[in-house]
Formats: C-alpha cells, structure tokens, sequence
C-alpha cells in the first residue's frame, strides 16, 4: 500500500482549515435556531398572545425569506463580499434582539422580529453558497465534506433545543431574550472566524442570468417539489410545540422530541455518503417526499402514542437532512459560479419563504377553526403533492440526461 503524497495530505489538511470556520458558524447559528423557533410560539403565548397572532408572527420570519434572501444573494453575488455581509448581517440581528426586552404589544413585537429576521435569514443562503464553492471539485459536490460540517449545525441545535426545554420547563420563558441575546453573541463570534476572502468580481463581464435556467423544467419540477415539502414541514417548524403542549407534554419532552429528530440528522449527515450514491438525487427527492407522507400520517392520527411520535421524528433523517443535501447538491449544479449566491437565495424564498407565509399563516386560521391537528391532516396532503413532483422532476432529470448522452 503507497501513502499518500505530501502535497496530497498538505491539500487534504488545508481543505479541512478551510472548513473548521464553516463549521462554527453552522453550529452557532444552528444553536441560535435551536432554542428560537421550537420556544419563541411558547414564550409569546406566555406573553398572552392568541394562536392567530402567534401565527401571524411566525409567519414574519417567513415572509422576510420570500425578498431578503434574494436581495442578500444578488449583493454578493456582484461584490463578491459575502463575509463582510454576513458580519454586518449578524452584527445587526444582535442589535435587533434587544428589542425582545421591550414589552410593547403586538406591533413592536412584529417589528423586533422584522428586523432581525431580515438579517438571520440572509446568512444561511450565503455561508452555503460560500461552502458549496468550497466542496465543489472538479469530481462535483463533495457530499462527505459538506455533511461533516453541516452535522455541526444539527449538534448547534440538538444541545440548544434540549439544554434550552429543560431550562424553560424549571425556570419558566421569561428568560427566552437573554437565551437571544447569548446565542446571537456566539454567532458573531464564528462569522468573524471566517476567512475574509472577497471572490474575483470582474465588472466588465456579461452577467450571467437564472432565467434560462428557470426555463428548464426540471428546474420548475424540482422548485415545485421543494415548495410542497417545505409548506407539508411548516406544521413542524411552526405548530409542533404548540401542538405537544395543548396534548400535555412536558417541555423538557417537547424538547426531548426534537433533539430526536436532529439526533436522525446527524447520524444521515454523519453516513450520508454512503447512501447518496444508491439513487440519483431526484429519485432521493421523491423518497423523501414519501416519508414526508407517513411523518405526516403518524403526527396527526398517532400522536397520543409516544413511541409513534419518535418514530415520526426518526424519519427527520428523510424528510429534513437527506432533502436538503439533495437540494444544495443539485442547486450548486443548476446554479454554478456567478448563479450560485442567487441559486441559493430562490432556495430560499421559494422553498422557505413563500411556504412559510403560507402555512403559518393559513396554520393559524386552520387550528382555531378546526384544533391543531388538522394542521397536520393538511399536510399529508401537501406531501402528497411534493411526491408528484418530485416524480417528474426525477422524469425530467433523466429524459435531459438522455438526451445529453446522445450528443
């Protein structure tokens, strides 16, 4: 057996230093989101407000990923700066959260997390198009090395979510803006770890347009499939506490259920170059979008059995982790070089943004109309659909391949 070369070990070494900093700041922010969005609709119904209006305001961070990625992405894209941007989009949601200290209604409530909503949704498009350029060899995307560092990010939010459940369940969730605060601080800590390399922006340059690759319909298909799977997640993202604590649960379970769910993730970011290989990626789309289905199914009708629950959250692995390897793989092949900051920013407003409006919202008007667990009824549905699409973006994906194979 012949070692390795030394300038193989020096690239194999320096590619790993290039990643560490990445890592950090998937934790952090991951950290930050960790105990964010599963508490924040607990600690503004501890702050008296209805289920309509918390709604309402989950739906904020939604509505702020349908423009403010894209306009973030478009801005690094043609300055290349996508660090210094990053710094002064963390620096700002920091300032923003002392907001969250002021009790001033619903109004300064929507504008607190506006603001800082404005600026935490435009970092993760960013850092993942840093990334992505980072493990895209000249072999294609590296997905062991992009889930080595992502799997920082479920450990950021598995130690957040559970550590932050068992506080709030002792301590109550009057102290939900320090956790903010202290979480916000770690994140800027790591995003001034990153390297400061501006990428070469050469003005003379024809820039380059999404729009023909927006034409491609594999390209609409795979949109499409994102939009539904995302919107059949929303009743997770935004109603799963809520949900867990009208039927009883503990926090500290509420919480334990989560950590479930990013312990799935971990292990399929951990592994999952050993198992992406077995399908293409649009046929790991539309396997997704079927255990989406049975996520769905066991949450709605299954959900006074604990062990049902957990294995709901099991299948997290499928419908969060393996989905969203999948869709950063294909975007950075839709989305090459000066496309890739936009690329990431359609991901998410289309997959996020709209989506999140959408069933925050009509979550909301569904669960005071007919209990919470219709929420999740609907999102069988929505599943349902997501399969479908992904089933011909998968058709798509292959009749193109065809074709190109032939010429």
């Amino acid at each position: 057996m012949t070692s390795s070369s030394p300038e193989a070990r020096s690239s194999n070494a320096l590619s790993r230093f290039q990643l560490f900093p990445f890592a950090a700041l998937s934790a952090s922010y991951f950290a930050h989101i960790g105990f964010f969005n599963p508490y924040l609709p607990l600690w503004l119904k501890d702050l008296g407000f209805s289920i309509t209006i918390i709604g309402l305001l989950t739906a904020v961070q939604a509505a702020t990923r349908v423009l403010a990625p894209y306009g973030w992405g478009w801005l690094s894209d043609h300055t290349g700066e996508r660090v210094t941007l990053l710094r002064y989009c963390a620096g700002a949601a920091l300032l923003c959260s002392a907001g969250l200290w002021v009790q001033g209604g619903v109004a300064w409530m929507a504008f607190v997390l506006l603001l800082m909503f404005i600026h935490t949704s435009a970092m993760m498009p960013m850092s993942e198009a840093a990334l992505a350029h980072l493990v895209t060899t000249a072999q294609g995307f590296d997905a062991r090395r992009y889930g080595r560092v992502r799997l920082w990010g479920s450990l950021g939010f598995l130690v957040t979510v559970f550590v932050a459940g068992a506080w709030f369940e002792l301590q109550g969730m009057q102290s939900f803006p320090a956790w903010a605060l202290g979480s916000l601080v770690m994140l800027n800590l790591s995003v001034w770890w990153l390297p400061n390399r501006k990428e070469a922006v050469h003005h003379d340059e024809v820039r380059p347009s999404v729009m023909p690759v927006l034409r491609q319909r594999k390209v609409q298909w795979f949109f499409a499939t994102v939009f539904f799977h995302v919107l059949s997640h929303i009743g997770i993202y935004v109603f799963f506490s809520l949900y867990l604590d009208a039927l009883g649960y503990s926090k500290t379970m509420i919480g334990v259920l989560w950590a479930v769910s990013v312990a799935a993730e971990i292990v399929w970011f951990f592994t999952q170059s050993r198992w992406l290989p077995k399908f293409s990626l649009s046929v790991w789309m539309f396997i997704c979008a079927a255990a989406m289905v049975v996520r769905m199914a066991l949450t709605t009708w299954a959900v006074q059995w604990l062990w049902a629950l957990m294995l709901a959250q099991l299948l997290h692995a499928l419908t969060f982790a393996t989905q969203h390897t999948a869709c950063i793989a294909l975007l950075s092949h839709h989305f090459p070089g000066r496309l890739r900051g936009r690329g990431q920013a359609l991901y998410a407003s289309i997959g996020y943004g709209v989506p999140g409006v959408l069933g925050a919202l009509g979550g909301g008007a569904l669960s005071d109309a007919l209990g919470l667990a219709s929420v999740y009824a609907c999102s069988i549905v929505t599943a349902a659909v997501a399969c479908a699409c992904a089933w011909q973006c998968a058709r798509h994906t292959a009749q193109r391949s065809v074709v190109e194979t032939q010429k």
